[in-house]
């Protein structure tokens, strides 16, 4: 069985992850198979040492040209492939030479329709999105509420969507941080203050702004009591000037001395912060899967996130859930654990637990069986017509 990977948003943050970490998983359980890694070259070197049976195919081209659509085709056939994996909704059809399947990571702008135009633009936008999830073999959905969403808003059958989970990278498994760890946020970063921690895109649906609101009533409410009173707020994610409308919340809460944004942050770095944080915090809007919490209860950091989405189903009863849209709930949440002793040793080992449920290795092991069904598939349907 030949096999295609469109890789060619491995620069993308989200999706990288991904793609990254299902190739990690596939090179280390199929030897046998042949795989095809459509996509720019200068990338190969992020998914390390791969087996012989992994070919790069040089592909530099965009996504949304004519010379695009014709030429993803021609490689698909000059290399005899069975099966092209898409590792994310791309809405413009692919006519391809053989079947498809296509990972579906959130339908962000399709239950929020503001934030993909509107006009005769979104209404092209969701009839082509329609049509390539009809025409493809089989839908991977990151988790059971994003599948719930496609049968929903796209009226797809249940039998056609495969449920195959996200799982945290390897590098947040390796154990708590070391003190010289920490020396590096202390020293490079100036943080040596207990904290509160942010860390994912900046975006509306993220809740940036209720997450400023009910720290600010937090520290009120710790002042009270003479408590934590140099805690303070991290967000690891965009830069601060990007987002004026949050500098606004910031100083009209009075916190401007007590929050900090800092940037992107490499994973290595991102990983101490989670260990040495009080509470990981993600009250989120909407989530396809949420992997920043998961990450956190790696390290064993407390979690207050959303009951919202899919968050509920990948934190079981791992973290404590708030209404996203009530600032005060958040406020008294991010206060008990904070306060709570042994609700923080409960979180911290059911955290642990829960992180054990999701593995890329049980993933890609889902993802190659649908391979080969779809190949299969696809071969019956040749030597009928032939």
């Amino acid at each position: 069985m030949r096999i295609a990977l469109d890789i060619r948003r491995v620069t993308q943050f989200g999706v990288a992850t991904y793609v990254r970490n299902v190739v990690r998983a596939l090179a280390h359980l199929d030897g046998s198979n042949q795989y095809r890694l459509i996509g720019p070259p200068a990338r190969l070197r992020e998914f390390g040492d791969l087996p012989p049976n992994f070919v790069l195919v040089p592909y530099a081209l965009s996504e949304t040209t004519l010379r695009d659509y014709f030429h993803f085709q021609h490689i698909i056939r000059r290399h005899a492939c069975d099966v092209v994996h898409v590792p994310h909704l791309f809405w413009v059809p692919q006519y391809m030479p053989c079947p498809y399947v296509v990972t579906v990571h959130d339908l962000l702008e399709y239950l929020y329709p503001e934030n993909g135009g509107a006009g005769w633009k979104r209404s092209l936008q969701d009839y082509l999105t329609h049509r390539t999830l009809t025409r493809a073999a089989r839908i991977f959905a990151v988790s059971n509420s994003t599948r719930t969403d496609l049968m929903r808003l796209f009226h797809i059958p249940a039998s056609k969507i495969e449920v195959v989970y996200n799982a945290i990278d390897e590098r947040f498994r390796q154990g708590h941080a070391s003190p010289d760890d920490k020396r590096i946020i202390a020293e490079r970063y100036q943080v040596n203050y207990p904290f509160l921690l942010y860390a994912g895109n900046i975006k509306p649906h993220k809740n940036i702004g209720r997450i400023i609101e009910a720290f600010a009533a937090l520290k009120a409410e710790l002042e009270k009591d003479q408590r934590f009173t140099d805690l303070k707020l991290i967000i690891i994610g965009d830069e601060l000037s990007q987002h004026p409308d949050l500098r606004r919340t910031v100083i009209k809460a009075g916190v401007q001395n007590d929050v900090r944004f800092l940037g992107f942050v490499p994973i290595d770095v991102l990983r101490i912060f989670y260990d040495a944080a009080k509470i990981f915090v993600f009250p989120s809007l909407y989530e396809g899967f949420g992997l920043p919490p998961l990450e956190a209860m790696a390290l064993g950091t407390p979690v207050v996130t959303s009951n919202a989405s899919s968050l509920p189903e990948v934190v079981g009863d791992a973290a404590v859930l708030v209404n996203p849209e009530n600032v005060f709930e958040i406020m008294r949440a991010l206060h008990r654990v904070l306060l709570d002793q042994p609700l923080r040793e409960r979180l911290k080992e059911r955290g642990y637990q829960q992180t054990q449920r999701f593995s890329w290795e049980v993933s890609g092991q889902r993802i190659l069986q649908v391979y080969q069904e779809v190949a299969g598939a696809g071969r019956k349907l040749v030597s009928a017509a032939d």
